[in-house]
């Protein structure tokens, strides 16, 4: 176990924030790549370092190592697993915002979600007249490392801040196919990223907080927890009612 003391996880030092940098600029060609073929959701560890150089990977190893107890993070550990083999890719989420046609990155579900996400969906349009999108879907613990890396500067490059926002690898319910987590958005583009009361006022939103849990799915980060508030933010669990 490497020491926390390590790394300054209240604010990188001006090395390793140069070392972020620069594993981010090597990581570029590969990331864009396996985004152009739609495929980032499946990023393997041994992918991921297989770009970096020694020193690249010897930072990195480092920065897996931390001492997660510095960072409080109050989430349950979901594990680390290889991408499932029954990704479904969900192509062509077409929305209309602000008059202007938008058309969603291609998102991934382990097939027995997203199977559960199309008879929610279906459900939804019939008692609305409209349903909801899948902003994110499933991520892989590789990606959402890189995810981490990336999001850093956003937050002054405390990791104590960033993982209030950014999972740490192994944490993230988009990594997990046992409990998976879908970030809604609806065909306006509102997904409460900037605007958490946006999300919550919508009528899908309502609908979901009656409905959801009869299709297996539960709102992860509910109001008055220790965790951020994310009323878009479901996962599947099981279905353990009946309708």
């Amino acid at each position: 176990m490497v020491l926390a003391s390590e790394i300054n996880t209240s604010k990188l030092s001006d090395p390793d924030i140069l070392m972020v940098e620069r594993i981010l600029v090597t990581l570029d060609p590969f990331i864009k790549a396996r985004t152009d073929a739609e495929t980032t959701p499946s990023i393997t560890f041994a992918e991921l370092y297989a770009h970096l150089d020694n020193e690249e990977n010897a930072f990195l190893k480092k920065f897996e190592a931390i001492d997660l107890a510095e960072l409080n993070i109050k989430i349950p550990y979901r594990g680390m697993v290889d991408p499932p083999k029954d990704l479904v890719a969900i192509k062509d989420q077409r929305m209309v915002v602000k008059g202007e046609n938008k058309k969603l990155p291609t998102q991934f579900l382990p097939k027995k979600v997203y199977d559960k996400y199309l008879e929610l969906n279906a459900t939804m349009k019939k008692d609305l007249g409209k349903g909801l999108y899948v902003e994110s879907g499933y991520r892989s613990a590789a990606y959402q490392l890189y995810l981490l890396l990336f999001y850093m500067k956003n937050h002054d490059y405390s990791l104590k801040e960033t993982v209030k926002y950014v999972a740490w690898p192994g944490y993230s319910e988009h990594g997990s196919p046992e409990h998976q987590a879908i970030d809604f958005i609806n065909g306006e583009g509102i997904n409460g990223e900037y605007n958490t009361k946006e999300f919550e006022d919508l009528p899908e939103y309502a609908w979901l907080t009656l409905n959801a849990s009869k299709f297996g799915f539960v709102l992860s980060y509910p109001k008055n927890t220790d965790m951020t508030y994310e009323p878009w933010h479901w996962r599947y669990e099981g279905v353990t009612n009946s309708r």
